[in-house]
């Protein structure tokens, strides 16, 4: 049996439609899709789950908030773990929480 997982990215001008893949292996299907909101995490995180998915990351442009936010979404129906920087070297060394929150 395959493991369902997903990995979510956070940036600027980001398309989830458009900002995506899927990576399969023997033993793994891996969903990659970029967000541009929080709110939009949420969703997206959502319609994951409602096919399958199992695991979520999250990238380190996700601030505690934002990771909250998406383990709440999910409503214990996925593990949702996260990449962690304090503060993120591709946002000026800001937290997700600052930007997106």
């Amino acid at each position: 049996m395959k493991v369902e997982a997903a990995f979510l990215f956070i940036a600027p001008n980001t398309d989830k439609n458009k900002h995506k893949a899927l990576i399969q292996t023997e033993i793994l299907n891996l969903n990659v899709v970029g967000v541009s909101t929080y709110t939009e995490a949420c969703e997206v995180a959502k319609q994951l789950v409602a096919g399958g998915v199992k695991a979520i990351e999250l990238c380190a442009g996700f601030g505690n908030e934002g990771v909250a936010l998406v383990k709440r979404a999910v409503e214990n129906k996925a593990y949702v773990g996260a990449v962690k920087f304090d503060c993120h070297p591709g946002f000026d060394f800001k937290s997700g929480d600052e930007i997106f929150g």
